[in-house]
């Protein structure tokens, strides 16, 4: 409570605003519970309740909308728009420029940091965080997604609202299913293969290195993800997709000798995958892991399931905002520039609620996912 008083951006109206609707949906269900049983309702909200959960979550939206925190953000978007290009261009003309290698191979890491920003804004994009018509934020995910960096924006689309609508999940959030690794924690590891058993005995060694893949993973997808499927934009999908690659490897060989520009794609796609994989893995791994048929709530299911970074100028920027992502999974439309605020309303409403909100520093969370995949493994180390 003392944290969020003190902030001057939370005033003492929305704070009333915030009493006022959590009195109003605790009363409403103390009155319908009256009036089913006859017995006395608990002033907190139950949890792990669909009913009260959707209850709960209207209230606390009610809250962020009056607030404006939903409201798209156009010129904040253009400028990081115009900065991100600038990024990449400069990057482009160091390459075409420059003819030390070793410069150059420096140049292959600052390329993975910007193409990975550029992938966090076709996130955000997806999202319809920006503009008021939806044609301008698929253009930006078309030309971010498919053009700069190699990714289907209908497969990312398909993929993340499937993740959205049911975070960590059995069976129904494809982020889980992660090929030869086990996060979950349910699976038979009896049943796995020799090679996976060795594979999950010592994960928690493996994951940080294959964190590299991720990178020509999404590429390997979506690629798959157009041959089997006929989306909005097919063929604009496969034209942009195609002149990545035809621009991204003609640019780099003409440029580079064979060697040289061999290992600048090995450095620039395993670094781009280590860097949006650090940024992914904290959000849900290592967080607790529904049913299939789990009727949690939403409100509930979105907290309960994710995990926060602790908040900083240097984190925020790093993470691209993902890590508020509790406040994301609340509220996906809602702009990186608002998530800040929103995290104040967002934890006071959780601590009135009795909901446990996981916030930690970016090194405790990624113990926690290791330890979380080496005691998966533990039982095949006993064996």
């Amino acid at each position: 409570m003392k944290q969020i008083r003190s902030s001057s951006s939370l005033t003492h109206v929305a704070l009333f605003e915030m009493a006022h609707v959590c009195k109003k949906v605790t009363l409403m269900k103390k009155n319908a519970s009256s009036k089913e049983s006859g017995e006395q309702a608990s002033l907190t909200l139950a949890p792990f309740t669909p009913d009260t959960s959707n209850n709960e979550y209207a209230a606390l939206k009610q809250i962020v909308k009056k607030r404006g925190l939903l409201d798209k953000q156009p010129v904040y978007y253009t400028i990081r728009i115009c900065l991100l290009a600038g990024l990449l261009v400069a990057g482009l003309v160091f390459l075409l420029t420059v003819r030390i290698g070793w410069l150059q191979l420096l140049n292959a890491l600052y390329l993975a940091f910007v193409f990975t920003q550029i992938g966090l804004l076709s996130h955000e994009a997806g999202h319809r965080q920006m503009f008021h018509r939806s044609w301008k934020h698929d253009l930006v995910s078309l030309v971010g997604g498919n053009l700069f960096i190699g990714m289907s924006y209908a497969w990312w689309l398909d993929k993340h609202n499937n993740h959205h609508s049911h975070p960590n999940q059995l069976d129904m959030d494809p982020d889980i299913e992660i090929p030869f690794l086990e996060f979950t924690g349910k699976e038979d590891l009896q049943q796995v293969g020799k090679f996976r058993q060795f594979l999950i005995k010592h994960q928690k060694y493996i994951f940080f290195p294959a964190l590299m893949t991720v990178s020509v993973g999404l590429q390997y997808n979506s690629v798959m993800f157009l041959l089997r499927n006929r989306p909005k934009y097919y063929v604009l999908e496969w034209a942009l997709f195609i002149a990545h690659f035809v621009l991204y490897f003609a640019l780099v060989f003409s440029v580079l000798g064979i060697w040289q520009a061999l290992l600048f794609i090995l450095i620039h796609q395993a670094f781009t995958g280590l860097y949006l994989g650090s940024i992914f893995a904290p959000n849900h791994k290592g967080m607790p892991v529904l049913d299939k048929k789990s009727k949690v709530g939403f409100l509930h299911r979105q907290v309960l399931t994710a995990r926060n970074i602790y908040a900083g100028p240097l984190t925020d920027f790093w993470y691209g905002g993902l890590n508020y992502q509790i406040e994301h999974h609340l509220f996906p439309g809602m702009p990186r520039n608002k998530l800040k605020e929103a995290q104040k309303i967002v934890k006071i409403f959780c601590q009135e609620y009795d909901i446990s909100y996981h916030e930690t520093t970016f090194l405790q969370s990624y113990k926690e996912i290791l330890q979380y995949l080496h005691e998966i493994g533990a039982p095949l180390r006993k064996a």
